[in-house]
């Protein structure tokens, strides 16, 4: 909306900065971050009213985790909702409305969203232990895959790319085309990491914190794949258009910061499947628009690292019958190996800000 302020510089020059995509991704870091301040405590007392209080499970399976995060009880979860609002009033006030990846990228966090909050809302509100079931999130994670493919083939311009894998650090063998397996592929992305996203939501800020690294590394591979003579410079996918996820993701950067303000130790308001399953779900159709989806299995290390950790346990434990980990996910088996609560989460966020200087290296490294 902002955007077209522009088309007025000749009568006030200043407004021409509005057409810079640089110019209005920092408008939508700030704006973003701004409207997290001034929402969250107004949704933390509405979760309040509403009961939505976080239950303590597990307590008969592992007692010493149970006893940890005993004090957490009651936290109002769906706080997730506050990401949602500030991304979407931010991005409607800054990003090019007729942007169709945008309105991609948008629509697919905001079902994911929805998924999360029926979720939440069945566990928190109607008690119900289990939410909605997991096939039920797979399928529509499935969903949002499939739609995202479906839209990038059917456009002539998008296609063809869309069709390429590319591959990070490599100049010469650098993109394999692997035609309509890649739609396939993409509901494997999405699915991917809207729930590794998920489970690596488990401590106060973890989640938050290291999904700001990983958004702004996709912020900086938007802004190259959105222009040409950057693209080609760094031998990058050129995709036209593309360039407006760049405020996309900076103003998921600005309310994960502004989330964080309140999600910080000890915790005010929790995410919940609300705010972690829309994530994920964000960040894996961003990497598929711009044709950078492996680069997400380095960027978001620590998510892969999160998933892995659970697949490992479940398999080990299912063929040996022992466990690898005190706990999966990963984060609980440094908590009951006695790491504060804050140390794994800072440690983690370290890691994560590792992985994602490695992801941006990617750019001239090839």
């Amino acid at each position: 909306m902002l955007y077209y302020l522009h088309l007025y510089s000749a009568h006030l020059g200043i407004l021409n900065v509005f057409k810079y995509i640089t110019f209005r991704a920092m408008g939508a870091a700030i704006t973003a971050l701004v409207f997290s301040w001034l929402l969250g405590k107004p949704m933390i007392r509405l979760l309040k009213r509403l009961k939505a209080g976080q239950p303590i499970r597990g307590k008969e399976v592992v007692r010493d985790l149970a006893a940890l995060h005993e004090t957490k009880s009651g936290t109002p979860t769906m706080g997730g909702l506050l990401i949602l609002f500030a991304v979407t009033f931010s991005c409607l006030l800054w990003v090019i409305p007729q942007n169709k990846f945008f309105w991609l990228t948008l629509l697919s966090m905001l079902f994911m969203g929805a998924v999360g909050f029926l979720d939440d809302f069945r566990k928190v509100v109607q008690k119900k232990h289990y939410g909605i079931p997991g096939k039920v999130k797979l399928i529509a994670q499935g969903l949002v895959g499939a739609i995202v493919g479906v839209v990038l083939f059917s456009d002539p311009e998008t296609c063809k790319h869309a069709q390429r894998l590319t591959i990070p650090f490599l100049k010469e063998l650098n993109a394999i085309d692997i035609g309509w397996l890649a739609i396939p592929f993409f509901i494997l992305v999405v699915m991917g990491s809207s729930n590794a996203v998920n489970l690596t939501d488990g401590l106060d800020g973890l989640a938050a914190g290291c999904s700001i690294g990983v958004a702004f590394v996709y912020a900086v591979f938007s802004y190259v794949s959105g222009r040409a003579d950057m693209s080609s410079y760094l031998l990058i996918p050129y995709v036209k258009g593309v360039g407006e996820l760049t405020i996309f993701c900076s103003a998921l950067i600005g309310a994960c910061m502004g989330f964080l303000w309140y999600n910080c130790y000890p915790a005010a308001v929790f995410m919940g499947d609300t705010g972690s399953l829309a994530i994920g779900s964000a960040l894996g159709v961003v990497s598929i628009i711009i044709g950078q989806e492996l680069l997400l299995v380095i960027a978001g290390g620590i998510f892969v690292i999160e998933a892995l950790s659970v697949i490992l346990q479940v398999a080990s434990y299912k063929l040996t019958g022992k466990r690898i980990f005190a706990m999966a996910p990963l984060h609980h088996h440094f908590e009951l190996k006695g790491w504060s609560e804050t140390a794994v989460t800072v440690r983690f966020w370290i890691l994560s800000l590792l992985f994602g200087l490695l992801a941006l290296s990617s750019l001239k490294i090839r």
